[in-house]
């Protein structure tokens, strides 16, 4: 062997004993066998990953600021809030008896169907929160309404038998009481303070138990929302705080709260027609909540007072008549009775009530809760705008008798449902073509006997009075007896002489006042009427 393999041969013997060597060495320290490039679930042990700092973004510090105050506002508001679980008698339909929320909506506050009646007992759950340490709650009227037996259940898990303290159906508003030691009772604010466009979070039980206790976030929409529920009676107030925060059903009952904490709404109705959460949530007012909770808990019933009247929120054409500076009020269409205590103070029908005691009212709503839990026997001051300019009137306050109030009231006309056919006797300062009202009238068109006025015949196309009145054609398509005229301008109209001299006469600010019965034949001994004010064709 030449001295070069020699050599070689020594090389190879000590590279192959520093292998061996090198591999014990690793095996003593526990040397990760893959690099740091390979994923850890691939066999890896150990691995770790160089933590990377959060970037410095200076702009993003409000929004990281709302996030906080979201949080923070959740942490405080969600002890308050309890679940309720509910059993009544079983009934044969959700809807069954009088409904308190929108028609066809009811069914999204309540469990599933198959989870609802287990014998004779029906089950639904729904949310509530605490308004005192004594253990008052608040919840809707819908969620407890026929209960039987109410379960709460709090945030800590803790959970208590519910007394029904009452409710009330035309509020919508129901109070619970429980007995328990350390309770976290909800700030209850203003929404009469409350500004379209504040952010809010909405928290309760969505679709029940699985979802407990659950925080949406949105905005103010709207406010002074009515949603018209079927067989509402004067007594109902639609006055809906208006939300795009994520509710659904179970969340009824549940706060609404701004960013400060406070509530300002119970969660009550959402519009949808697949029963989930479709953008559009309501919830009922804390300030007229607290006023129908107070008077429960201090006398176990609702009292309410009113002055007597029909009435209606004022229409552009209302204000243009009476020369009003804005489009809000609330115009008087007719008294509940000959004895109404706003007849007796001297308000009449047309009348458009802008202020009770100093008190602005924009709308129906407003005006029900300014009169409607006060004392009977109390006496408001009421301003109202007529044509000889604002009048203002004391009027003595009654008591009211909610099975007296579930009544007909006067209804704005639906006729631009239907096109208005062509009349070529439309073409008058009205765009309305009239029949006087015969034997042969009533007899033909089953109106009630006694029936007096004109008979609406058709509306022109395009004028102010198709969004006023129903014709004979739209009304019989819509299933409604047609609108008639009894009088025009405070003068009655019993002949189409009479009419062409209404007419004549003119209005004021081109605007006419109309006076408008629709006929009830369940009825035919009371035809309320109503006042529709309506803009006078201008010629080409």
């Amino acid at each position: 062997m030449s001295h070069h393999s020699r050599n070689l041969l020594k090389f190879g013997g000590l590279v192959a004993v520093t292998f061996v060597l090198g591999l014990l060495f690793a095996g003593v320290l526990d040397i990760p066998r893959s690099s740091l490039a390979q994923d850890p679930g691939q066999g890896g042990r150990g691995t770790t990953i160089t933590r990377v700092s959060a970037p410095t973004i200076p702009d993003a510090r409000p929004l990281a600021d709302l996030s906080e105050a979201f949080a923070a506002v959740a942490e405080a508001v969600r002890p308050s809030v309890v679940f309720v679980e509910s059993e009544r008698p079983a009934r044969r339909s959700a809807t069954t008896g009088r409904q308190v929320i929108p028609p066809g909506f009811e069914p999204f506050f309540q469990q599933p169907e198959g989870n609802q009646s287990r014998g004779q007992v029906e089950r639904s759950s729904g949310s509530g929160f605490l308004v005192s340490a004594e253990g008052y709650i608040l919840t809707n009227h819908h969620v407890i309404e026929g209960a039987t037996e109410v379960m709460v259940r709090l945030l800590d898990g803790r959970s208590f038998p519910a007394e029904v303290v009452g409710s009330d159906p035309d509020t919508d508003v129901g109070v619970l009481k429980i007995s328990a030691p350390a309770l976290n009772p909800a700030a209850l604010g203003s929404s009469d303070a409350v500004r379209v466009g504040e952010w809010v979070l909405a928290i309760g039980n969505p679709l029940g138990n699985s979802l407990t206790f659950s925080v949406t976030q949105g905005i103010v929409s709207a406010k002074g929302r009515g949603l018209d529920p079927l067989n509402r009676s004067n007594l109902d107030i639609q006055d809906f705080i208006q939300t795009d925060a994520a509710i659904n059903r179970g969340n009824s009952g549940g706060p609404l709260v701004n960013v400060r904490g406070e509530v300002i709404g119970i969660n009550s109705a959402i519009a949808s027609e697949t029963g989930f959460y479709a953008g559009y949530a309501f919830a009922v007012p804390i300030d007229l909540a607290r006023a129908v909770m107070n008077q429960i808990i201090t006398m176990g019933h609702v009292e309410r007072t009113a002055m007597g009247v029909f009435v209606r929120t004022a229409t552009p054409e209302d204000a243009l008549y009476l020369g009003l500076d804005s489009i809000a009020g609330v115009k008087i269409d007719n008294f509940s009775t000959d004895d109404s205590p706003a007849k007796r103070a001297g308000l009449r029908a047309g009348d458009v009530i802008t202020m009770v005691d100093g008190t602005p009212v924009k709308y129906v709503a407003q005006l029900q809760q300014v009169v409607g839990f006060r004392t009977p026997g109390e006496t408001v001051r009421v301003a109202v705008a007529r044509d000889e300019g604002v009048r203002e009137f004391s009027v003595r306050l009654v008591g009211v008798d909610a099975d007296s109030t579930r009544a007909h009231q006067p209804e704005k006309s639906a006729s631009e449902e239907v096109p208005p056919p062509v009349d070529p006797e439309t073409d008058n300062a009205l765009g309305v073509a009239v029949e006087p009202i015969t034997d042969a009238v009533i007899r033909e068109r089953s109106l009630p006997r006694g029936t007096r006025g004109l008979l609406v015949k058709s509306v022109a196309s395009r004028v102010s009075a198709a969004a006023h009145l129903c014709p004979v054609v739209g009304c019989a398509r819509n299933g409604r007896l047609p609108d008639i005229i009894t009088e025009i301008e405070g003068k009655p109209v019993r002949t189409e002489a009479d009419y062409r001299a209404a007419l004549a006469a003119g209005g004021r600010n081109g605007v006419l006042t109309v006076t408008v019965v629709t006929p009830l034949p369940a009825n035919a001994e009371q035809q309320p009427s109503r006042i529709e004010r309506i803009r006078l064709v201008v010629p080409e």
